[in-house]
């Protein structure tokens, strides 16, 4: 195996209007990668996926509301920015990134996004970029769309899927263990496919929670983990933590080696270069710990290891918001993190083939995909002159209510049909161990 069944062999699921509405098919796209949830899951009969329920998984930010109200969700220091040769894009939701923005540009302390803008008016993008990168700021230059690299990124598979490191014999799923995810009993009989697999979440921001999410709906015992130096949003990990516990811990601890050690999938989410400091590159855990399911999401292809980024700098980069543009010169954007959601969804299948896979062929495995080669694919699909005409939909109907930690959460629900989420847990709090 070394990438995901084409649409033809997802074709229990013919495709759906999904309402994003936009230049690009980013509706298609939706579809496409939830789709290959259910038919890598093995869920064929369950219904077919909602695409008013998908559009609004994919906006789950527009949904999101802790006890009555709506989070801000970008920082100041996140947007488009003119420069006196074109437009940058910045991201700057973290704090430390924030900080860094701040410092490569020789802004003081407590400066505004009007600082930013009037600093960013009278310099040139690629000055701006180095100030900014080189600081450790996240920034790219907004471009125009590559055809020739991006027919290459097109001629790999969107998911790569191969063994890597040591032999090892077939691995059973593990005896049953209590679920994260509830069923309804249309779905019970067929659902829940990850039950007893244990996974370790080693990702953030959208893309690798949205997966590992997905794999605690469909049964996984999920335990995230972050470094105890850099907190989440707390918006954002209840809007993506459903099903999985969390916790704080230093990569190098011993604690680390001994979840590693019982674990049957790590997905890892951050730069390529950052992990293999740490001893947690895929070729080093596929040494240590044969018969592992290695799942590697980056923002850029694995020829920039030390490369940050997140779906809206790559949509920047990859010439989509120039695409998106309303009158050919301002950027513009998807209608929703869809190269973070979408990676998501693709991830969570693959582990899904493979954890069947090893239960016959046994093997080390690497899964791989990047926002980058996402983005590649959705440039390569059938476009429209204009985007669609929004339509209206009811909120109430695709959404479900929490108590966490003594605040009302909404979220949106899950895209699976017959699903429905647990609740997520308080960030960094539960212990680091099975």
């Amino acid at each position: 195996m070394d990438s995901l069944p084409t649409s033809a062999e997802t074709g229990a699921f013919p495709r759906r209007e999904v309402p994003l509405p936009s230049r690009l098919a980013t509706g298609d796209l939706a579809w496409a990668s939830v789709a290959a949830v259910l038919h890598c899951a093995g869920i064929s009969r369950a219904p077919q996926p909602d695409p008013d329920r998908i559009a609004m998984a994919y906006r789950s930010d527009r949904l999101f509301r802790i006890d009555g109200e709506q989070p801000t969700v970008w920082s100041p220091f996140s947007g488009f920015w003119q420069t006196k040769n074109g437009w940058v894009r910045t991201h700057g939701n973290y704090p430390h990134h924030a900080r860094a923005l701040c410092l490569g540009l020789d802004l003081t302390e407590g400066a505004s996004a009007d600082d930013l803008r009037s600093m960013l008016a009278t310099a040139s993008v690629q000055e701006s970029v180095e100030r900014i990168t080189r600081a450790g700021g996240l920034a790219v230059a907004v471009a125009r769309e590559n055809p020739q690299y991006d027919a290459a990124l097109r001629s790999r598979p969107l998911v790569e899927i191969r063994r890597i490191g040591n032999e090892a014999p077939t691995r059973p799923k593990a005896p049953s263990r209590p679920r994260a995810s509830r069923l309804t009993s249309e779905t019970a009989a067929q659902a829940a496919p990850l039950v007893g697999i244990r996974v370790l979440d080693l990702t953030r921001a959208i893309a690798g929670p949205v997966c590992t999410r997905t794999l605690a709906l469909l049964g996984a015992d999920v335990l995230r983990i972050d470094p105890p130096h850099i907190p989440e949003p707390e918006w954002q990990h209840l809007d993506t933590g459903h099903g999985k516990r969390t916790t704080l811990l230093d990569a190098r601890s011993e604690q680390m080696t001994a979840l590693l050690e019982e674990a049957d999938v790590v997905v890892l989410g951050y730069r390529p270069a950052g992990l293999a400091r740490l001893g947690l590159s895929p070729g080093q855990l596929g040494e240590r710990y044969p018969g592992l399911i290695i799942v590697q999401l980056s923002a850029w292809e694995l020829d920039q290891p030390d490369r940050a980024g997140f779906d809206s700098l790559v949509q920047a980069e990859s010439g989509i918001a120039l695409i998106e543009s309303a009158d050919g010169e301002v950027p513009g954007a998807l209608p929703a993190q869809a190269l973070d959601h979408s990676a998501g969804y693709l991830l969570a299948s693959a582990v899904c083939a493979v954890v069947d896979q090893r239960v016959h062929e046994g093997g080390t495995w690497h899964i791989t995909t990047s926002l980058r080669r996402i983005a590649a694919e959705l440039l390569g699909m059938p476009r429209r002159d204009a985007p669609e005409r929004e339509r209206e939909i009811d909120p109430a109907m695709h959404t479900q209510n929490f108590s966490v930690d003594g605040h009302a959460l909404i979220t949106a629900a899950p895209v699976l049909p017959g699903f429905s989420f647990a609740p997520p847990r308080p960030w960094g709090r539960d212990a680091p161990q099975w």
